[in-house]
């Protein structure tokens, strides 16, 4: 089952983390998680700046060793960059220990104080660890540009619904999620630039 949108009650399991910025007026903080990646981050900064829209990616560490002159254009363009892991560890199957290893080997390579556990999940003494260092980052509204058994038609349609003022918006600037990521996000800019959003990076 796709959760396009991220209720309040979910939101009090955890609230040491940053699920949205409500209160800053029509304002969407686009995310990009996974990369950077060849080809594909270098085309979502070419849309972003095409509607002179700020955002934030959420890099894996063992992307950015791969392919820095990626993650320097990243920077460059003004955009803001968060720690992803280096590996893309899932925290509910790991061990504090070695999941506050593989955060610290990402921080290496991405400079950043915000963090946002793939998929989402992380274990309480993981975010009691991370918290004093970093801003867990998470989301209200998820594209699912990842899913192949969603249209990007459908995507687009849920993000549209759902997404409001201070949304937190996640997308993949991966090969996986590319087909679709092309198709909605100049769409999603364009509808939201049209209702008098602006696009800020997180802080």
């Amino acid at each position: 089952m796709a959760y396009w949108h991220i209720s309040g009650w979910i939101k009090r399991f955890y609230p040491d983390v940053v699920w949205d910025c409500s209160g800053n007026g029509k304002t969407l903080y686009l995310t990009f998680d996974d990369g950077p990646t060849p080809e594909i981050t270098d085309e979502v900064l070419k849309i972003l700046n095409d509607y002179k829209a700020m955002a934030t990616f959420f890099c894996l560490g063992r992307n950015v060793e791969r392919h820095p002159e990626i993650y320097g254009r990243i920077v460059e363009a003004g955009h803001a960059v968060g720690n992803h892991t280096y590996s893309h560890l899932r925290g509910w199957k790991h061990e504090v220990k070695t999941y506050l290893s593989d955060v610290e080997l990402a921080s290496l390579y991405i400079k950043s104080s915000l963090f946002r556990p793939p998929y989402g999940q992380i274990k309480r003494g993981q975010l009691q660890q991370l918290r004093s260092k970093y801003k867990i980052v998470l989301w209200d509204v998820m594209s699912h540009d990842y899913e192949n058994r969603i249209s990007k038609e459908r995507s687009l349609k849920s993000v549209t619904k759902y997404a409001k003022e201070g949304s937190i918006v996640v997308f993949h600037d991966s090969v996986k999620a590319w087909e679709k990521l092309r198709y909605i996000l100049p769409r999603v800019l364009e509808e939201f630039k049209i209702k008098g959003f602006i696009f800020k990076q997180l802080e």
